[in-house]
């Protein structure tokens, strides 16, 4: 039996506004979408899908999963991400990434490659 993962869930309590965050930090498209949740997928259709799911309750305290997004510009990246919207939660003294956190209060961490 072998097993992949295909796409990984994000919830948001703004869809419109997750979506939108989302699409600008990792170029991925729209694939589909409804009232409830959106598919991003990426334009080369190599990478691990991404979805966004409104729910109605706020995030309770850390994650048990995030993701890391990898970069050669952890400092260019870190700028562009929180112009869109995303607080910093924490930076590590080896320089090496940094925790992010989404509109929703989603933690995620930007890693130097």
């Amino acid at each position: 039996m072998a097993i992949s993962i295909g796409n990984v869930c994000i919830d948001t309590n703004d869809l419109a506004g997750g979506t939108a965050f989302w699409q600008a930090v990792t170029g991925y498209r729209v694939a589909s979408s409804d009232d409830g949740a959106t598919y991003l997928e990426d334009p080369d259709k190599t990478g691990v899908g991404l979805s966004l799911q409104a729910v109605p309750e706020p995030p309770a305290g850390k994650n048990r999963l995030h993701l890391d997004l990898v970069t050669d510009d952890l400092a260019g990246e870190v700028a562009r991400i929180r112009a869109l919207g995303a607080t910093e939660v924490q930076r590590f003294d080896d320089g090496g990434w940094v925790v992010l956190a989404d509109r929703d209060g989603n933690q995620f961490c930007v890693v130097a490659a």
